[in-house]
């Protein structure tokens, strides 16, 4: 069933992941994966046995710190284009 392309009186429906509250939700979790990070990296820094573990809390910085960031600018895209209207 093709979708009509030119809707006269709907608007379009976004994914609740997608939702203001969620993009919020998904910054502080993120945060806190964060932070939980950088404290196992300063763990893994002090303790020689597990230097060799240092890539796991530097791939789960980096992997949070990169969702934070595409959040931020969805949050901000997401604002602007409310203050253009």
């Amino acid at each position: 069933m093709q979708l009509d392309q030119n809707p006269v009186f709907r608007r379009i429906i976004s994914p609740w992941y997608d939702s203001t509250t969620a993009c919020w939700i998904v910054l502080a979790i993120m945060t806190l994966v964060f932070i939980f990070a950088t404290v196992g990296i300063a763990v893994a820094q002090q303790n020689l046995e597990f230097r060799s573990h240092l890539w796991l809390p530097l791939a789960l910085m980096l992997l949070s710190g990169s969702v934070i960031v595409s959040t931020l600018f969805r949050l901000l895209k997401r604002r602007s284009r409310k203050g253009s209207r």
